[in-house]
């Protein structure tokens, strides 16, 4: 009788042991996303992570879909084409009220990113923007809503002190600038592909976009770029948005402590231009936050534009399932 519990037990170790090994080499789940993003600083955070996804590692496969503007990018979004999408922070709540909430912000990926560069000295405030023209992209989004803001907080009215030309997308701008100088409203990575041209030819960064809200906006951060999701995606693949989120903070970290291992990828899946994206990373404002931390940024910098102009954020501010919390 010994002998056959000693067997019985023998035997059952063996099933355990075996088991154990099957469970060991079952392959690691995976999830399929559509993410889309803009060229420029809200989709330079996503690359490690799509790198990782084309080269078979992590847990995620990705269709990415890059679009030149946030008009490209966001009926993908609505119209379900895209799981999820980085987007400038204002339009995020844009969609949230179209939808009727069907948007949910995941995170934020970037800070303050705007510049006003200058094809001369004559831009040292920004008082000294009255009575002048100025090249600018991101109608109907951050950069507008940020440069208005900063505007009116320094005492010039923002339909009538200066006059700004919007084009589409700041590669746009560039040539503008180099065939008949001027001024312009640039986000990085664009400053230095300008600089990289324009340089030589008296081209300078005027004012740091980030630096003056921070001085007339003492409450709230600049966002410039955040991370959506359909709701429907959300709440049918909480696994899949666990692991997307993982696998954003640490692409978003990545970038940010590697621009230049990043700046190549960027360049492969050409958000920017390698080179360009190698020395503008470091002045991306790269930020990954989430939960908590990323509802009172975000709940703050839109309380911000609300209250200078309701239809910035869409005519109303989002509630409380707009944010995503596990």
């Amino acid at each position: 009788m010994k002998r056959n519990w000693k067997r019985i037990a023998a035997l059952v170790l063996a099933a355990v042991l075996t088991a154990a090994v099957f469970a060991g080499c079952a392959p690691a789940k995976s999830y399929d996303v559509r993410i889309g993003a803009m060229k420029g600083p809200t989709g330079i955070g996503l690359a490690k992570l799509l790198n990782d996804s084309e080269a078979g590692e992590g847990s995620l496969k990705v269709d990415f879909t890059l679009a030149g503007s946030a008009d490209e990018l966001t009926p993908k979004l609505v119209k379900g084409e895209l799981d999820a999408a980085a987007v400038p922070a204002n339009l995020a709540s844009v969609l949230w009220n179209k939808t009727g909430g069907d948007i949910v912000l995941l995170a934020v990926n970037n800070l303050g990113v705007l510049y006003v560069v200058e094809m001369g000295d004559t831009v040292k405030t920004v008082a000294d923007l009255k009575g002048k023209a100025l090249y600018a992209t991101g109608k109907g989004s951050t950069p507008e809503y940020t440069l208005r803001y900063i505007l009116s907080m320094n005492g010039l009215d923002p339909d009538r002190d200066v006059t700004v030309e919007w084009k589409s997308e700041p590669t746009e701008v560039v040539p503008l600038l180099a065939s008949g100088g001027g001024i312009a409203m640039l986000p990085q990575p664009y400053v230095t592909a300008a600089g990289a041209k324009l340089s030589d030819k008296g081209m300078r960064v005027a004012l740091d976009l980030n630096a003056e809200w921070n001085a007339v906006e003492k409450d709230a951060k600049l966002i410039t770029g955040v991370l959506v999701a359909r709701r429907e995606f959300v709440e049918n693949n909480a696994d899949a948005v666990k692991a997307l989120l993982k696998a954003y903070e640490s692409s978003v970290s990545f970038a940010r402590d590697n621009a230049a291992e990043a700046a190549a990828m960027v360049g492969h899946f050409e958000i920017a231009e390698e080179a360009i994206a190698a020395k503008a990373i470091p002045f991306c404002n790269l930020q990954y936050m989430d939960g908590a931390e990323m509802k009172s940024a975000v709940s703050g910098y839109l309380t911000v534009l609300f209250n200078a102009e309701p239809k910035s954020v869409g005519g109303a501010l989002p509630d409380d399932g707009f944010y995503y919390a596990p």
